[in-house]
């Protein structure tokens, strides 16, 4: 919102729609014209949230939204203006503590932003002005400025490119900075103005460039610039992504650039990918809402009983009225409704402590600090990117141990991506190393489409051929180099390893492209001959059309058009007798794992070709809906093509991939494949990650499955009805659990593809059939593992956000690597990026971003699950002691006739939450490990325990509630009974109220403190210096707040009160007997459970033998440790 009101004051009345005109060096066009400058937006960049004046309204403002801080200044005003039993420093010191933390927090984290900023704001830049290099910071850069960008400099905003030191105006970009993408990325300047190489031929430029406005997509940008001469009329040039140099990014190997500026400031594409994501909440938060409505509704119901008992006990004239309390005038004239409403008022202000106010600033210091043991995992670390773990969001780490349901992506998450040409296929037959031979499939499949040695030499090289040019491959060579650069120097660089797979494949039997010069693509043939192409235009592969294709100019002058993709893009689109002879080898190297690509060309007329070239001219030079314009015209043109040949291409499975999947499954996960692969390459993928086991029984609802009938929905509908009824059958409703049914049951698998699901979701049913997306998702319910082949990047979305809208609301989590799963990322509860080979999009949008798949297995089972029991264990802890605080509280009131006098002293009620009891718990949210790692690792069942928000369902949270309702009663009734002996010094002096409170408070604080001590099976030096730390430090305040007369205090009510108390052996007796008694029910029940953990033990290492001879038809290993033998978690 900040960034949206700073773009509008900056740019006028401009709005982000449309085009905008950007004249180069801010010169007129043409001398006869006027020139009006543009107002734009200036290069500041602004990523902090507050300025000096605004950062105390706005953090405040943005602070009291929160329920708990407005509810605890609305008490703090009740106190200052309502006559109330407690100070109101009782409720404002604690809110004032929280909200200073939080404000210097946020403060602080903002003044690096604004440091940083001020980094890039200041730094240096070359402007060129009057044919002059001006030195100017880089904030003081306007739109249309010609800077100067030198070798290894960042470019100051996004500039169009116009020269560079190279002959063919080429330069080299790295954008790890915005994508994570390392790799060298090639732009161009257009061909009019790659000899402007010197600031004075530069700054006689007269141009002007017509652009759309600001948006953005990394990716995309459209725009023409016009070049005007003297004696000619302008010349325009059509703009795209590879002419614009974006802000962020890195020159490389090139001197030196000249480029024009067209987004500034915070209208950059960087800056405009600055905007977050939308805002996840995770379980446990959704829980910490309900409970606090809970105990407001305890704090509500405490206020009313005491307001209407107060009433009941004033009844009497006596009670009301005592003659050493006698009313003023004024309060019996007060209106009755009116006092009644003050009293309860002044009863929720007394008891609002059940309310726990810090616990907010503790579970945001808690997520915040334990973010940092996923970075610091070594576990984590990969040495082949030299990078490990990232946390980009902390508000989800307990989300990590509630997984219900894993979506991965295939191809760079559960393979390596990293690409090997394995085989080809040219007409049938099937080419693998440099060999070639014949398949018998093929021949059987009717006559070759040559006859001759010679014809079948050409279809080979035109194969090659098209290797070598349907890509987007560069190659990275030494500057300026005169000549062709040797073969074994050649590196090539791609967003897409399949691309160099595929070219090295070629280089394999002879066809090696060696680069791009002067517009021409050149290949060297097998007999060392350089062959040159004219590339005339390139359509890039996107995950709709699936594949992509270049139009070529021969040395002979024929004009070809090659096409790659996917078989069932490819298909359609040639000769229908050209298939057969094809699609056998496809389909089974499809079996057998390989990406597969069909390769198809086209020879263009000259006539066709002009026509083809005027549509494509004129929509490269649309700036609305370029893209779709030329897919249309692609679309007309990629039609009555011959296919060539397919290729096959390995991609090898990841690192214990098998084992993680393996882990996911024990622990109770359904992981589900979803990819945009062919269905025979994935479901191979499937079986060697053992997704699918040797016993597992597939059930497919694919485009195969469904055409066998005439109508498909009706096809549809009888196998999702057959498959229901088999599911039903295995499964019963009666089932306890489907997880633990998994290893009882017969398994299963379901396929599905991208075409079959659009017909589930889509499908026109009538009244009286059964909802087919009701029924898909029955189906799936009760399969361990699905498949979803054939994938479009939206299908992947649109599947999370199915399963995600059960009934229960199961927890989702996918990960992936490519911009084609950022969608499925965004949607899930928990997004996880790979830090892959297809650039850094996954990985910038994700919740969390890891280098290798296989580190999921201890990202949930071991950080989700301690992180989901430490946070759980925070909040239950909190609503148990603060309830704890306020019971004695409550009871109190029914000994002092309801007249809301405090039973303890208002420095204990400032700092129990703040002081006393805050460090012990906080310790333990971050350190605390109830079972240990090793063991979290081999035994994913565990997680299973922890699963559906088990510690914060109603179960557990009365369990905690009842504790504290016995332990307050103990604190209150054991101290009452311990002073119906009036006298409990020798000397014989009476002990007052404030004592009373005192003895209660020392009680409640070591009780809580203890409690947590009992519960913590993981110590460190920390743990004690907090715990005990805590204890000492209640014990030094108390002596050191009654030892002292404190001038500002009009009442010393405490003096001397604590050092008396502890002078008496009575009360020494009476607090360590209460403590014992209040921790009786814990220390009961881990007697118990400790000797429930023995008899275990016995019973295993008596079945040890028996088990080892038990074996499952699955690969999956044994798990042989049992539920029992592990610590309670509750």
């Amino acid at each position: 919102m900040f960034r949206r009101s700073f773009n509008r004051f900056c740019a006028g009345e401009e709005k982000r729609v449309g085009t905008r005109t950007v004249f180069v060096g801010n010169h007129p066009v043409s001398e006869t014209e006027a020139y009006i400058a543009q107002k734009f937006c200036d290069n500041r960049i602004v990523s902090s949230k507050y300025t000096l004046w605004n950062f105390l309204p706005k953090n405040l403002f943005e602070q009291f939204r929160r329920i708990a801080n407005f509810y605890f200044l609305i008490i703090f005003l009740v106190q200052v203006t309502v006559d109330t039993p407690t100070s109101p420093i009782t409720s404002g010191l604690p809110l004032f503590f929280v909200i200073t933390v939080t404000a210097i927090k946020q403060g602080y984290e903002d003044w690096l932003r604004h440091r940083a900023d001020n980094e890039v704001n200041k730094s240096t830049v070359y402007i060129i002005e009057n044919a002059k290099r001006v030195k100017k910071e880089s904030e003081k850069i306007k739109v249309g400025d010609i800077v100067e960008v030198q070798a290894d400099e960042t470019f100051p905003c996004d500039l169009i490119l116009l020269s560079s030191c190279t002959v063919d105006g080429t330069c080299y970009v790295t954008t790890a900075s915005l994508d994570g993408e390392s790799n060298c990325k090639t732009h161009y300047a257009v061909r009019d103005t790659i000899e402007l190489r010197t600031v004075e031929s530069i700054d006689n430029l007269r141009a002007a460039i017509e652009c759309e406005q600001p948006q953005p997509d990394l990716y995309k940008f459209v725009g023409r610039i016009s070049i005007y001469s003297n004696s000619l009329e302008a010349v325009a040039r059509s703009l795209g992504p590879e002419n614009l140099l974006l802000k962020g990014a890195t020159l490389k190997n090139t001197k030196k650039i000249y480029g024009v500026a067209v987004y500034t400031g915070m209208e950059t594409k960087m800056a405009l990918n600055y905007q977050g994501k939308s805002q996840k909440r995770s379980a446990v938060e959704k829980s910490i809402n309900a409970f606090l409505i809970v105990y407001l509704f305890i704090l509500l119901t405490k206020a009313a009983i005491c307001t209407t008992l107060k009433y009941v006990w004033q009844s009497n004239p006596y009670n009301d009225e005592p003659w050493y309390n006698q009313k003023t005038q004024k309060e019996r004239e007060t209106w009755k409704v009116l006092k009644m409403f003050t009293d309860f008022l002044s009863f929720m202000v007394l008891f609002n402590f059940i309310i726990p106010v810090s616990m907010y600033v503790t579970v945001e210091m808690q997520k915040f600090l334990g973010s940092f043991f996923i970075s610091w995992d070594n576990d984590f670390y990969d040495e082949e990117i030299n990078e490990g773990a990232l946390v980009n969001t902390s508000d989800l780490n307990e989300e990590l141990g509630q997984v219900d349901y894993v979506f991965t992506d295939k191809t760079g998450t559960l393979t390596e991506n990293s690409m090997e040409f394995i085989e080809c296929c040219i007409d049938g037959h099937k080419y693998k190393g440099v060999a070639q031979e014949t398949d018998g499939l093929s021949q059987t499949d009717g006559p070759l489409p040559y006859l001759d040695r010679a014809d079948k030499q050409n279809r080979e090289e035109l194969f090659l051929r098209a290797l070598c040019l349907c890509h987007t491959v560069e190659v990275k060579t030494n500057d300026t180099v005169d000549g062709v650069t040797e073969s074994a120097e050649l590196t090539y660089m791609s967003s897409s390893p399949d691309e160099i797979a595929l070219v090295k494949g070629a280089k394999k039997y002879g066809f090696t492209f060696v680069g791009v010069q002067n517009g021409c693509m050149r290949v060297e043939n097998q007999r060392k001959e350089i062959e040159e192409y004219e590339l005339l235009h390139t359509l890039n592969f996107d995950s709709v059309r699936r594949r992509m294709s270049v139009i070529v100019k021969t040395q002979s002058g024929d004009i070809l058009l090659f096409c790659k993709g996917a078989d069932s893009a490819v298909f359609p689109r040639v000769q229908n007798h050209e298939i057969e002879l094809i699609k056998v080898h496809v389909e089974r190297n499809a079996m057998e794992g390989y990406r597969t690509l069909c390769v198809a060309f086209k020879e263009i007329a000259p006539d066709d070709y002009e026509r083809v070239n005027r549509q494509l001219i004129e929509a490269k030079m649309a700036l609305q809906d370029r893209e779709e314009k030329m897919e249309k015209v692609f679309d007309e043109i990629e039609t009555d093509m011959h296919l060539i040949g397919a290729t096959a291409v390995e991609d090898k499975l990841q690192d214990q991939a098998a084992e993680t999947i393996e882990a996911l499954h024990a622990a109770g996960l359904k992981v589900w494949v979803l990819t945009g692969d062919k269905m025979e390459t994935a479901k191979s993928t499937c079986y060697a990650c053992r997704l699918f086991q040797t016993n597992t029984e597939l059930l497919e609802l694919t485009t195969k499955t469904i055409e066998e009938s005439e109508r498909k929905e009706d096809r549809l509908h009888e196998l999702l009805t057959e498959y229901r009824k088999k599911l039903l059958r295995e499964f019963p409703k009666s089932t306890r659990s489907l997880k633990k049914a998994w290893t009882e049951h017969q398994e299963y698998g379901l396929i599905i593809d991208g075409s079959t699901l659009s017909l589930i979701l889509n499908s026109s049913q009538d009244s009286g059939s059964n909802n087919y997306k009701s029924i898909f998702l029955q189906i799936c319910m009760k399969c361990t593992a699905v498949l979803c082949c054939r994938m479009a990047p939206l299908q992947k979305a649109q599947i999370v956000r199915m399963v995600k809208n059960l009934k229960g609301s199961p927890i989702t989590l996918s990960i992936g690597d490519g911009a084609n799963d950022v969608s499925m990322i965004l949607e899930s509860h928990v997004g996880i990026g790979i830090k892959g080979k297809e650039g850094r999009q996954a990985s910038r949008n994700s919740d969390y971003s890891v280098p290798k798949f296989k580190h999921l297995k201890k990202l949930l089972l071991v950080h989700g699950h301690l992180y989901y029991v430490r946070i759980a264990h925070l909040v239950q802890y909190f609503f148990y002691k603060n309830l704890c605080f306020i019971l004695p509280q409550f009871l109190y009131q029914f000994f002092c006739g309801f007249s809301q006098q405090p039973l303890y002293d208002a420095a204990y009620l400032t700092m129990y939450n703040i002081c006393f009891t805050s460090l012990p718990i906080l310790a333990y949210s971050l350190l605390e490990q109830h079972i240990n790692i090793d063991t979290l690792t081999s035994d994913p069942r565990l997680y299973m325990k922890i699963s559906g928000n088990a510690m914060l369902q109603l179960g557990p949270f009365l369990y905690w509630t009842f504790l504290a309702a016995f332990e307050g009663t103990v604190f209150f009734f054991g101290t009452y009974f311990l002073f119906q002996t009036t006298s409990l010094d020798e000397n014989g002096k009476v002990y007052g109220n404030w004592t009373f409170g005192t003895v209660i408070f020392t009680v409640l604080v070591f009780t809580v403190t203890l409690k947590l001590a009992l519960d913590t099976r993981f110590w460190t030096w920390i743990n004690h210096f907090v715990i005990w730390g805590s204890l000492a430090f209640y014990v030094f305040f108390s002596f050191f707040w009654g030892g002292i007369i404190w001038p500002f205090l009009k009442q010393q009510r405490m003096y001397f009160i604590f050092a008396q108390m502890l002078s008496s052996v009575s009360i020494w007796l009476a607090i360590i007997l209460l403590i014992f008694i209040s921790l009786s029910p814990e220390i009961l029940l881990i007697v118990l459970k400790s000797v429930r953990r023995r008899s275990a033990r016995s019973n295993l290492s008596c079945k040890k033998a028996s088990d080892s001879l038990s074996t499952r038809p699955s690969v999956r290993p044994l798990l042989l440790r049992t539920f029992s033998d592990e610590s309670n978690i509750f």
